[in-house]
Formats: structure tokens, sequence, C-alpha cells
């Protein structure tokens, strides 16, 4: 394994027990308490993006394209991390390699993500809302569906207070659904090039446009569509074999991970 990639996983793993600890509330999160109180929020976080970055790594390999280990990204966030990336080293044939790629990161993530969350949520305490106090966190159905199961009967005044390994499942799947807007090179519009091929660009448009009123309840919004038009762009590159048709399995793949974006959508993630 390359060092840079180990270097920068040993920082994330640091900055992420930090930003769990703080979180805790610890007094010295450089301490041994510090670190004990921040490792569920680190681990869980990191295991989520791990296995989303090694969905896409196998997919790559087993599509015979080269690609890179995980690159993390470590920041003084309040999360301790940007996320992680690999880099594609050599061009991605067809529409079934695109598809498999494309969809294998948010799947095996959402896999991990969702059972964190549920446990997660089941440590979690109900308490009295305390008006202004705190970030809202906004719910995804898949986070509705887990807390009518876990806390059925939550009274008015109340609120559900997360714990860190819930907040880490709840960090999961928000860049899970981000990555799944069918956009240019997200996660989603590779899925979306490869199920509608050059009708991925008016998907595109439709799905870039209501980030603009959304950025009005939730800033977050506003970010995400700079970072898209000046980063990752609207338009899906072609791939180099379009008319290569996919099979069932890739068409379910597909499938299932429109199924994700919509259960792991938030509409107003904070407030």
């Amino acid at each position: 394994m390359p060092l840079i990639n180990i270097l920068l996983f040993v920082a994330t793993i640091i900055t992420t027990t930090l930003a769990g600890a703080m979180m805790e509330g610890v007094t010295d999160p450089f301490s041994l308490e510090g670190i004990i109180s921040g490792l569920p929020f680190s681990i869980t976080l990191l295991s989520i993006l791990l296995f989303h970055e090694f969905g896409h790594y196998f997919a790559s390999k087993r599509n015979n394209v080269t690609a890179t280990l995980p690159y993390f990204i470590p920041a003084p966030t309040f999360i301790g991390t940007f996320g992680a990336f690999i880099k594609m080293k050599s061009p991605i044939i067809d529409r079934k390699s695109l598809l498999e790629i494309g969809a294998a990161g948010p799947i095996a993530g959402f896999l991990v993500a969702v059972p964190a969350l549920y446990y997660g949520l089941s440590t979690s305490e109900v308490l009295e809302s305390v008006g202004g106090a705190g970030i809202h966190l906004g719910d995804s159905i898949i986070m509705m569906i887990l807390t009518s199961l876990i806390h059925p009967n939550i009274a008015d005044g109340y609120d559900i207070y997360l714990s860190s390994i819930a907040f880490a499942g709840w960090i999961g799947l928000l860049v899970t659904s981000l990555n799944l807007i069918p956009i240019g090179q997200l996660d989603g519009g590779h899925i979306a090039y490869a199920l509608f091929g050059k009708k991925h660009d008016s998907i595109a448009k439709w799905a870039f446009l209501p980030m603009i009123p959304l950025g009005y309840y939730s800033i977050n919004w506003i970010l995400w569509a700079i970072l898209i038009l000046v980063f990752i762009k609207l338009k899906h590159p072609p791939v180099v074999d379009e008319d290569a048709p996919l099979n069932v399995f890739q068409k379910w793949l597909g499938y299932i991970s429109i199924a994700i974006f919509i259960l792991t959508f938030i509409p107003i993630p904070f407030s």
C-alpha cells in the first residue's frame, strides 16, 4: 500500500477520533478518556467510508479498470473528514463497467450505515426538547423507518439526541445520498448514464435545479451546487463503447441504487 494512503488514513483516524471526543463533551480530547470516547464515532464513520470506497475498488478490479486504493481526507471539521475517494487510472470501457463501479460503492456503504444507524438509535436517548439548542438533523425515509421501529412513541416536546454511533450512521447515509444524485461524475451520474445513456444530460439538469430552492432552507445545498458546477460538472463524459447492453444483474444494481437514493435523501439535512 502506498505510504501516502496510509498516512492520510492514520491522520483521518486521528481527526475523526478527536471529533468524536468533542461530540461526547470530553474536556481534553487528546487524553486517554477522549480517545476512548471518540473511537466509536471514528470507527463507525470510517467503516462506512471504507466499505464505500472498496466497493468501487473491487468493482473496478472485476471490470479490469485500474484504480488506486482509497485516499482519505482528514479535516478540522465537526466530523473530522471531508470523506474519501479513489482515482481511476485507466478508462472505463462500457456502460456495464460504469454501472457496476458506480453502484458498488453506495450499496456497500449503505449496507454498513443502516445497521450502524439502527444500533446507534437503540443507544440514543429521548429527552425533552430544548428550544434553539444544537443542530436539528433532517430525516430521510430510512431514518423515519428505523426511528419508528426503535422509538415508536415519542411524545410531543421530546426529541432523539443521537449517540455518536447513530450520528456517524446518519452522516454515512447523507454521504450516500449526495453521491447518488444523478449528476456528472458522482456515483449517481455514473449509474444514470449507464442506465439511460445520453438522456443523462436532461436528468442531470432536472436533478440540479431543486438545489437552488432547497438552499433557502439549508445552506449546504448551495455549497454542494457550487462544488458540482466548479469541480464535478453536470455532464457525464462518454464511455468508449456506448452500445454494450446491460444485463439483468447490472440493471438491478441500478434500480437498487435508485431505491437507496430515495430512501436516504434528506431535503433539509441541517437546520
